[in-house]
């Protein structure tokens, strides 16, 4: 059902926890890069993965948005899926038995219009023992009302206190937007509704036009803009966080935005981040997890780094 395990075991450095959820190696998928499990498995062992982040599940099923829906530009990617997925119901009749199997730590990506949307799906998926987490995403910027939470530090802190009174179980992670004035305010929200991880950053809103037809190239118009074109920024927004927000209230951060290899992922780190995902550079090599972890610990080996968590806030800042 899943990949077979390598005959390689996991680097015990690699080991990092996420506010009391340890994850083998700091390598996580992102959401909306990998389905739900399967469509990955027979290229990218998850034996050998931190942890697998679904692609959004909303209450309702929802077919997205008209195509075009991805358009390749300079440096990375827009996409205008619009949420495309199975629904709640459907999520748990035909995933969360596949899930149930996978030999990696499962957070499942929530995505909601409204507060009860949330709270409805949080409190369904907060039963599974199979999942380690949720991962709200008040931060989508292709779909009606998608940025609503995520851009009201009062909507949002009120979002997630609602959902924590459901989310018992399972670790309660908000994924925060970059398209916001402040997004440490954004984070104190967060951290004041309950959150218990923070992962950043979502897209950055674009769009890309044809100059001989006059015509935007989404059929949305508007995209989020991935891929290593936002990496500056993205370490920027770990960096902030962690230093203004985070560190002081021991909350651990997922660091993602263009991360393409061992050296991108040592920088997250360094800027604040316990863990990284990988989302973009998985279409160029699904694989991509497993090989930077390997990097990662031959890099720890070499300098002489008993763990991961070592490199977390690192960052040496000139006086």
């Amino acid at each position: 059902m899943s990949a077979k395990s390598a005959e390689k075991e996991t680097d015990p450095r690699l080991t990092v926890s996420l506010a009391g959820v340890k994850l083998r190696t700091p390598l996580l998928t992102a959401s909306g890069t990998c389905g739900y499990g399967p469509e990955y498995a027979d290229v990218l062992d998850y034996s050998r993965l931190g942890g697998f982040t679904t692609k959004s599940v909303t209450l309702h099923e929802r077919p997205g948005n008209e195509p075009q829906r991805i358009v390749e530009v300079q440096a990375g990617i827009l996409n205008a899926i619009g949420l495309a997925n199975v629904g709640l119901q459907r999520f748990i009749a035909e995933k969360i038995p596949y899930i149930r199997e996978m030999p990696t730590r499962v957070f499942v990506n929530v995505a909601g219009y409204k507060q009860e949307d949330y709270v409805a799906v949080c409190e369904a998926l907060d039963e599974f023992d199979c999942l380690a987490g949720l991962e709200l995403n008040v931060s989508c910027p292709n779909v009606s009302d998608g940025l609503m939470f995520g851009t009201s530090p009062e909507l949002l802190r009120r979002l997630i206190e609602a959902v924590r009174k459901v989310v018992r179980r399972r670790l309660l992670i908000v994924k925060l937007s970059p398209n916001v004035t402040d997004i440490a305010a954004m984070a104190r929200a967060a951290i004041d509704g309950g959150a218990q991880v923070l992962s950043l950053i979502n897209t950055y809103v674009g769009m890309a036009i044809n100059a001989k037809t006059r015509r935007p190239l989404l059929a949305n118009v508007i995209g989020g803009l991935s891929g290593p074109a936002i990496k500056p920024l993205a370490l920027f927004n770990v960096h902030r966080v962690y230093r203004e927000v985070a560190q002081r209230n021991n909350i651990p951060l997922i660091g993602m935005g263009g991360a393409q290899s061992v050296t991108d992922v040592i920088e997250f780190m360094l800027a604040g981040a316990s863990a990284v995902g990988i989302g973009t550079a998985l279409f160029v090599d699904p694989a991509l997890p497993v090989k930077i972890a390997d990097a990662l610990g031959e890099y720890l080996h070499s300098n002489n780094i008993a763990s991961a968590s070592e490199l977390v806030g690192k960052l040496a800042l000139p006086q």
